[in-house]
């Protein structure tokens, strides 16, 4: 038995423990058996708070759902504001693209598009920024198939001479950067002045 064992078996403190046993150390067997059966208690505790935290968000996840959706077309268009305002190209007002490395962000600015201004999901450009050790034409088919938008709207992709493998993703993604845009001057002065609108009225309380 390990000290923790005996302490809470017969309750007395660890220093005392140590001074009894001192004389009679574990062999390299017994001290194996007990490292294993910490370790998979460690591990049956690293599983029941996994679930735990599981069953909280999921508890969290259904109560946010339910108070949120749906959303009206207004909030659509408001929250498409915030995701553009954060994640879109500003610098040039002839066009408008977001870039990401996150599919369900691509999906929503083109689902936004489409649902708050009428933009056909055809006439958008794919540009894609890889590394030079993926296989190319599976991310092709992988951001093809996330987007559901057509070869023939992917630009040649970007390689990047260095290695995913030496980039830290911190639980990212690993298909590298899509960028989804489309030239259109009175769109992008539209969404970049209702941006500047908000940014406006709520900067000035701070």
């Amino acid at each position: 038995m390990s000290y923790g064992q005996i302490k809470q078996a017969i309750g007395v403190s660890k220093s005392t423990l140590s001074n009894w046993l001192k004389d009679y150390p574990l062999s390299k067997q017994q001290i194996d058996k007990l490292r294993g059966k910490n370790e998979q208690r460690i591990e049956r505790y690293r599983e029941t708070m996994r679930k735990k935290r599981e069953r909280r968000l999921l508890d969290i996840y259904e109560k946010e759902r339910k108070r949120i959706l749906p959303l009206s077309n207004k909030e659509i268009f408001i929250f498409g504001l915030g995701l553009y305002w954060g994640e879109g190209s500003k610098t040039r007002n002839a066009s408008l693209s977001v870039s990401n490395t996150d599919p369900s962000i691509i999906k929503f600015f083109i689902f936004w598009l489409e649902k708050s201004f009428n933009v056909p999901k055809q006439k958008l450009k794919v540009n894609l920024q890889l590394y030079q050790d993926m296989d190319i034409e599976q991310e092709l088919l992988f951001w093809e198939d996330a987007l559901q938008l057509a070869r023939s709207q992917f630009n040649k992709p970007y390689i990047k001479k260095s290695s995913i493998k030496a980039i830290n993703h911190k639980g990212g993604f690993g298909h590298g950067t899509c960028n989804v845009g489309i030239g259109n001057v009175k769109l992008s002065e539209t969404i970049l002045m209702s941006i500047k609108a908000i940014s406006d009225k709520y900067s000035m309380r701070v």
